[in-house]
C-alpha cells in the first residue's frame, strides 16, 4: 500500500488559514481527486475560544497531561506559544499515513521545522496575507483578541513570514475561493504523481494484458 502524504499549511494567525482548511475539508470526498484526507486536530493548553469543540477544533488537556506527552514522546513536533503549549500527536499522523491516507496539519512555523526536519518528504504550505491593512483589518473583524494581542501578533507576523522559504508552496490569500482552489490544486497534484499513481497504472496495463493486448517496446 502507498503511504499518504503529510501536507503542513502555516500562516500568521488572521491570515485566513482556518477557513481555507473548512474549506477544503467542505469538499473533500465529492471534487475529483479528493477522499481519503484527514485534518490532524492538535493538542493544546489554552482554553477553548466560544464556538470550538473539544476533539475537533483542539484536543484541549492541562498543563500536566500535556508534560506527559512530552516525557512519553508522544509528540511529532510542540512548543510553548504566549504561556500555552500546543503540539501534534504522533499518534494523530503517522497511523493514517501507513494507511494511505493523506493528512493535513495547522501549525506555525516553529511546528512546521519540527516536522520537516523529522518528516523530510512532507510538503510546507505558507499562506501569505496581501497586505499589513489587511492581516490588521482581518484581526480586528474576527473579534477573538483583545487590542493588545492583536498588537502582539502583528509584531509577530513579519518575523513568522520570513521564515517562508522553509516552505515548498506559498499562497496569498487575497480572494478565499482562488486560494481555497490553489490548496486543492497543490494536495491534487501530488496525488496524480506517477509513484503514486503507479498501483493504479500497472492494474489497467494488467487489465489490458489479460484480455489478449501485449505491450509494444
Amino acid at each position: 500500500m502507498q503511504s499518504g502524504e503529510l501536507f503542513i499549511l502555516s500562516a500568521p494567525s488572521g491570515a485566513g488559514k482556518t477557513t481555507l482548511i473548512q474549506s477544503l475539508l467542505a469538499v473533500t470526498g465529492s471534487l475529483a481527486g479528493f477522499g481519503d484526507l484527514a485534518f490532524s486536530v492538535s493538542h493544546t493548553t489554552r482554553k477553548p475560544r466560544q464556538g470550538e469543540i473539544d476533539g475537533r477544533d483542539y484536543h484541549f488537556i492541562d498543563h500536566a497531561r500535556f508534560e506527559e506527552m512530552i516525557a512519553a514522546g508522544e509528540f511529532l513536533e510542540w512548543a510553548q506559544v504566549h504561556g500555552n503549549f500546543y503540539g501534534t500527536s504522533s499518534g494523530e499522523v503517522f497511523p493514517r499515513l501507513e494507511q494511505g491516507i493523506d493528512v493535513l496539519l495547522d501549525i506555525d512555523v516553529q511546528g512546521a521545522e519540527q516536522v520537516l526536519a523529522r518528516v523530510p518528504q512532507a510538503y510546507g504550505i505558507f499562506v501569505l496575507p496581501p497586505s499589513y491593512k489587511d492581516l490588521e483589518r482581518r484581526l480586528h473583524r474576527r473579534g477573538l483578541d483583545d487590542e493588545q494581542t492583536i498588537v502582539r501578533r502583528l509584531a509577530g507576523a513579519l518575523g513568522e513570514m520570513k521564515r517562508y522559504d522553509r516552505y515548498h508552496y506559498v499562497i496569498v490569500n487575497d480572494d478565499a475561493r482562488r486560494a481555497s482552489e490553489a490548496l486543492a490544486a497543490i494536495i491534487i497534484e501530488k496525488r496524480h504523481r506517477r509513484e503514486r499513481m503507479q498501483p493504479l497504472i500497472e492494474e489497467i496495463l494488467r487489465d489490458f494484458q489479460d484480455r489478449g493486448f501485449t505491450l509494444k517496446t
